[in-house]
């Protein structure tokens, strides 16, 4: 087994992974266990109690976080006419119609979000090998093939992220950077579960938030109580 850093053996040593935290609790150790010299992103990782191979029990969506991801986000919209220069006017990295899917079908990588018109997705549907794999495929149940072109390219530059549950019924999400304060991170974090349990199917059976765990880039994963989380939105 390769021996940890010195630093790795020193953040480690305050968490107690036997122990489960608040929000406010987690993200204030996540901050403390950073060590990289480089602005880590802190990310969350939720269980959920669902099997999403079963379409009634499919949890995805999409959520702009109240303090945004801390991450510059290129933004690529198809679009026509009046549409793509709506789109340009917006703050759009990247805008066309035809001339964009054929540059897209060549190669062109160089983008984080991809928008389009829903007459623009006959075409844009054969860029499924491209943009299939990375997870970049306009959908409208997220929100990104819509004519309200302007409020999606701003969603998308504001912090808006998507969220799918995977084949084991989890979902991966970004939540801030470490230079985030505490309070930004805590709120981003409970946005994201708040969204997660108003999606609960309900053909879920059991616990719903199974597990929670917040971490940094290099930083050791922090426990979440998810019981704890459940009692403040019940109360709410």
């Amino acid at each position: 087994m390769p021996k940890l850093a010195k630093k790795r053996v020193e953040v480690n040593a305050l968490v107690d992974q036997s122990r489960k935290h608040t929000v406010d609790e987690a993200v204030t150790l996540v901050k403390k266990a950073k060590y990289a010299k480089f602005d880590e992103t802190i990310d969350i990782a939720v269980r959920l109690g669902v099997n999403p191979k079963h379409a009634d029990q499919m949890v995805r969506g999409a959520l702009v976080l109240p303090h945004g991801t801390g991450q510059t986000v290129r933004v690529l919209v198809f679009a026509k006419g009046d549409k793509e220069r709506e789109a340009r006017e917006a703050g759009a990295d990247f805008a066309g119609s035809d001339d964009m899917v054929a540059k897209v079908a060549e190669g062109f990588l160089d983008y984080d979000r991809v928008i389009a018109t829903p007459d623009m997705m006959g075409a844009v549907g054969k860029l499924g090998r491209v943009l299939g794999p990375r997870g970049l495929m306009p959908n409208p149940k997220v929100g990104t093939v819509t004519f309200d072109i302007a409020n999606a390219v701003k969603e998308a530059k504001g912090g808006k992220i998507e969220y799918r549950a995977e084949k084991a019924g989890i979902v991966h999400a970004r939540i801030g950077k470490a230079s985030f304060t505490e309070a930004a991170l805590a709120e981003n974090a409970a946005a994201l579960l708040g969204a997660l349990v108003r999606q609960r199917p309900s053909t879920a059976k059991g616990t719903y938030l199974r597990s929670i765990t917040i971490s940094s880039t290099m930083g050791p994963g922090i426990k979440v109580d998810p019981a704890e989380f459940m009692g403040k939105v019940e109360e709410a």
